[in-house]
């Protein structure tokens, strides 16, 4: 039950980051009260603070019932899941140097779920 919910967590996780990337896609985004106060209020931001609250009740379920050690590092697969909404959803080009990263994050995630 641990591993769904993991997984349903870093679903959660990567498609609020989506959202929060859509939601500031042509957005010229300044450290200015004014220039953030619109782009608190866009419907993909909000979205994705939404769904970010449900992975954290998530998560602390998660966290009351697993080792740490456990499930923090295989909670990395969610840069994996990142990195392929990234090539397909905006069309980002992935070097072969971040593919190589991406190999030694499941990699480690293999090691740490071995009991």
């Amino acid at each position: 039950m641990i591993y769904l919910l993991l997984t349903l967590n870093i679903i959660l996780l990567v498609f609020g980051q989506t959202l929060w990337k859509l939601g500031l896609t042509g957005s010229n985004l300044k450290p200015s009260l004014s220039a953030v106060m619109p782009i608190l209020f866009n419907p993909y931001i909000l979205g994705g603070l939404v769904i970010y609250a449900l992975a954290t009740v998530i998560w602390l379920y998660i966290l009351s019932q697993a080792e740490l050690s456990l499930v923090y590092p295989l909670q990395s697969l969610s840069y994996v899941a990142a990195a392929f909404i990234a090539m397909f959803v905006f069309k980002e080009h992935l070097p072969f140097t971040r593919w190589i990263g991406i190999g030694f994050i499941i990699m480690g995630a293999y090691f740490v779920s071995i009991k």
